[in-house]
């Protein structure tokens, strides 16, 4: 059973978000995962179209907005976005908000594409 230490974790840069993959290199489960760190601030959405998006809000508080409609969030809260629904996390607070994201899509290079809007900021 492959054991990924948090501070292991290589984080890149996507709008709005920091992004890293915690699934060791070569392990095939099918799907996809991301640890996702949120800053405070506004940012714009995205979309997967090939599937569902589940959410699991590890810590911090925000706006969860799915098309345009805004849900709050907080530690420990679980979201579902529908597959091709244009959405967006928000922080809000003064710490990030962080969240850990499942996709039953194996490669979400080619499940994601970035919205340039309309721009969210947390309620």
């Amino acid at each position: 059973m492959p054991v990924v230490p948090a501070g292991s974790l290589d984080f890149a840069a996507l709008p709005g978000r920091l992004s890293a993959n915690p699934l060791p290199p070569g392990l095939d489960v099918g799907a996809s995962a991301r640890v996702v760190r949120i800053a405070p601030g506004p940012r714009t959405p995205h979309v997967h179209p090939r599937s569902a998006e589940v959410v699991y809000v590890a810590g911090g508080t925000g706006t969860a907005w799915e098309d345009d409609v805004p849900t709050r969030v907080g530690e420990g809260d679980l979201v579902v976005v529908p597959a091709g629904v244009p959405h967006a996390t928000v922080a809000s607070g003064t710490s990030d908000l962080v969240l850990v994201c499942f996709f039953p899509h194996a490669d979400l290079a080619a499940n994601i594409e970035e919205l340039t809007g309309p721009v969210r900021t947390a309620l």
